[in-house]
């Protein structure tokens, strides 16, 4: 999320998170466009997630204060002893895998016991939203006790197909650019349609 106006139009709809782009060299970065005030009034249950890449644990942790952010979503190469640093702070954690033809789920084994949530994302070149979906089917062997969030070309063509990826069905969906008029501006008539089929593939 990027502009003000647009918060509040997706506010209404009742998502249960939202997210803020702290990284410089995405489009969606909302650092000079976002002032803190204006996100000071989205109700306590949506929490306020920040998007970080291989930031520093200093900046995250002003951008966490100054933002009131509740969750800090960590994109880059971070290590579980990052993650738990900003645990230890109160924060909550997300950890995104980029997830390619093939995944290696040991690798997330030491970030458990600091991290509330994976997600997995599509893998590519470079940080950020590709809007493509990698093989879904990977998930059948996630095994892991943590719960995911999943992103990665999300959307409406595609959400049915979810429930026959095998494996645990995602703790939430992560959805960007199939949802936007423009970087960080939502689309919230398909926001709408997207809650409205959710609720009868996952009635």
């Amino acid at each position: 999320m990027k502009y003000g106006e647009n918060i509040r139009e997706v506010t209404g709809l009742n998502p249960d998170f939202l997210g803020f782009i702290f990284y410089p060299k995405s489009p969606r970065y909302m650092v000079g466009t976002l002032q803190p005030e204006d996100i000071q009034d989205i109700p306590p249950h949506i929490k306020k997630v920040g998007v970080f890449v291989d930031e520093s644990l200093q900046v995250v942790l002003e951008r966490v204060a100054e933002y009131g952010l509740d969750v800090v979503q960590l994109h880059g190469s971070e290590n579980p002893g990052f993650c738990k640093k900003i645990k230890e702070k109160g924060v909550g954690v997300i950890k995104v895998f980029h997830v390619g033809e093939t995944m290696d789920w040991d690798v997330l084994k030491a970030y458990q016991s600091f991290t509330d949530y994976f997600l997995f994302d599509t893998k590519s070149e470079n940080y950020g939203g590709t809007g493509k979906a990698f093989n879904w089917k990977i998930l059948e062997s996630y095994k892991l006790d943590t719960p995911y969030f999943l992103g990665g070309g999300v959307s409406l063509d595609n959400i049915d197909l979810i429930k026959t990826s095998g494996g645990a069905m995602p703790y939430a969906l992560d959805v960007n650019s199939r949802f936007e008029e423009k970087p960080g501006y939502k689309d919230t008539v398909l926001l709408t349609t997207l809650t409205e089929k959710l609720a009868l593939v996952f009635p």
